[in-house]
């Protein structure tokens, strides 16, 4: 079993894992401030409707908020952190949200989930989703939300980047993690889509940062140009 790692910048999130020189958490749920990165993109053409896709999986055992951030409070609504990340873009976008959700049910505690998601990586699975787009034709910008998990991005990313055609849209990735940022994800969504363009330098904030970094991420969307 793979164990969370230890270092400065990567003491992590079970949602937000990733490749700092130790090995990473898997969840939401890690630690480390990281600050985000904004894209060098002044504009994206944009001539039909925007999208914000996004996987999110919120621990929700006992664990002290303050210490925790795989999942935010806001206005008494417990939800993941790259939830909440997501539903700023969509506020300040006004594009539609769709949650990618899978058939099996995550543990909500962290131990089992890292447990689990680094089996399922080891495994290289596919999880089945539960939740599908009927209108992929009328969106032309895809934000792509999701946890670092164990430097990747979940598998359940994996299904749901090969079983569409993203060719001629631009996607936009965002999210959390527990210090080490996107790793290689960004190369792996490159990979999925290559008929699509893919901003490189996306919105990637520190699970500890998520619930105070409401203007950093209105900042970045405005900074796209959409």
């Amino acid at each position: 079993m793979k164990k969370l790692w230890i270092s400065l910048l990567c003491a992590g999130s079970l949602l937000s894992l990733t490749a700092c020189q130790s090995q990473p958490s898997t969840s939401e749920n890690t630690s480390q401030n990281e600050t985000t990165s904004t894209p060098e993109t002044s504009s994206i053409e944009n001539n039909g409707k925007i999208l914000i896709a996004y996987f999110t999986m919120p621990e929700t055992d006992g664990t002290d908020m303050s210490s925790s951030a795989s999942r935010v409070i806001n206005n008494d609504e417990l939800m993941g952190a790259t939830e909440y990340v997501a539903r700023v873009i969509q506020d300040n976008t006004g594009g539609d949200l769709f949650q990618i959700e899978t058939e099996q049910t995550y543990p909500g505690t962290h131990d089992p989930l890292v447990d689990q998601a680094a089996d399922e990586q080891d495994e290289n699975a596919r999880p089945a989703l539960k939740t599908t787009i009927d209108n992929l034709d009328d969106y032309d910008v895809i934000f792509l939300g999701y946890p670092n998990w164990w430097g990747d991005v979940p598998m359940p990313l994996y299904t749901f980047l090969e079983a569409y055609d993203f060719s001629d849209k631009t996607i936009i990735p965002f999210n959390t993690h527990g210090g080490s940022r996107f790793s290689s994800t960004i190369s792996t969504i490159e990979e999925l889509q290559p008929n699509a363009t893919v901003i490189e330098d996306g919105l990637t904030i520190s699970r500890n940062d998520v619930a105070d970094a409401e203007s950093e991420i209105v900042d970045w969307v405005e900074s796209l140009g959409l």
